[in-house]
């Protein structure tokens, strides 16, 4: 593919995110002939990409290291050959934003979700008993992916009654300070104009455990019944796996959906920064201790606990802090060991077959 051919791009792939900064990032695979498009799904070493000629699948055998960090995903801006039977996505740009938790092995990896999101839209349904900390953590890791959250509490019309959804609403929003807080029925619509009019501007992300609705959010917002439904169990109001991979879709007002599957498990990696956003008031106590390295326990002078005690900081919400703070030390402890044993391997063998080379070149077998 020629320069100039490049330039026309924009028209065809807009849509999907297309700008004059990835055109620019895409020139050097230009120059190879190569064809920029967006993976809009992954599965089994395959992609579905998105090119200015339709979708065509790729085989993703050059982009699959053994790093889960580095694997492409869903999201990515790909460079993908021309023609070719198979053909082969050869890189990808690099992202601007990426949602990652911790995989569920006991290597201490994290698991890219989806890349180059403007918005992570958390979907939590209103079926059953909220659960501020899972909210707590989905923010963690939405904050640290460099996405702008947005709560949406799905199914808005099992709580008829206006107060109450309004106290539901305070809930969430003194759980997640500086963030947007949206009851949404895509039974009778309510929200989902302003949702649309929000994921509109760019590429959003829609997550959540089963059972939250994220399916029945997605064909609103799609306009159709694109994503299939379950229903949900009445007993504790969870629901079964309904989408099984994630999926890059065009909204009709504009922007893109991420669709992804239900979470089980939502565990951190590297989150830090990600944390202190989410508890951003008792990061703003704890700069008034009394040590820098307060850790809001017993010490003396602890503005966080005199906080507690004189009843503006929920105790639930230090206690929340703590153990996410834990968590996320814990997964950097790990892959700091796993990298630095990586790292004494790798030189080990090197090593080895140094001493091998040099042992041969004295025997003159070189």
């Amino acid at each position: 593919m020629s320069l100039s051919s490049l330039s026309s791009l924009p028209h065809a792939l807009t849509p999907f995110g297309w700008d004059d900064a990835w055109e620019a990032e895409f020139y050097p695979y230009a120059d190879q002939g190569l064809l920029p498009g967006r993976v809009v799904r992954v599965d089994r070493g395959q992609c579905d990409v998105m090119t200015a000629d339709g979708v065509v699948r790729a085989d993703t055998a050059f982009v699959t290291p053994h790093d889960p960090m580095r694997v492409i995903c869903t999201g990515d801006w790909a460079a993908v050959e021309a023609t070719g039977n198979p053909r082969y996505v050869k890189a990808y740009l690099p992202r601007r934003t990426a949602f990652v938790r911790s995989t569920s092995s006991q290597r201490s990896e994290g698991q890219i979700l989806a890349a180059n999101v403007d918005y992570a839209i958390i979907a939590v349904s209103l079926a059953g008993e909220l659960d501020l900390g899972r909210i707590e953590r989905f923010l963690a890791l939405a904050w640290e992916s460099g996405a702008q959250p947005l709560i949406v509490l799905t199914k808005a019309d099992l709580v008829p009654d206006p107060t109450a959804l309004g106290y539901l609403v305070q809930d969430v929003e003194a759980t997640a300070p500086g963030v947007p807080v949206l009851p949404v029925s895509s039974h009778t619509g309510e929200g989902t104009d302003v949702l649309a009019a929000v994921a509109a501007g760019g590429t959003s992300v829609l997550l959540g455990v089963s059972g939250a609705g994220k399916s029945t959010l997605a064909n609103a917002l799609l306009g159709a019944d694109v994503m299939d439904v379950q229903q949900t169990r009445e007993v504790d109001g969870k629901g079964r796996h309904t989408t099984t991979t994630r999926n890059l879709l065009a909204l009709p007002g504009g922007g893109v959906l991420i669709d992804t599957p239900g979470l089980r498990g939502v565990g951190l990696f590297d989150a830090e920064a990600g944390v202190g956003q989410v508890f951003s008031e008792i990061e703003e106590c704890a700069a008034r201790c009394r040590f820098h390295d307060c850790a809001h326990e017993a010490e003396p002078g602890c503005a966080v606990l005199a906080a507690v005690e004189a009843g503006e900081l929920p105790e639930r919400r230090l206690e929340s802090y703590r153990k996410l703070m834990r968590e996320n030390q814990r997964i950097v402890a790990k892959t700091d060991a796993r990298l630095r044993a990586e790292l004494r391997r790798d030189w080990r063998m090197k090593s080895a077959v140094g001493r091998a080379n040099y042992s041969a070149k004295r025997n003159g077998r070189v």
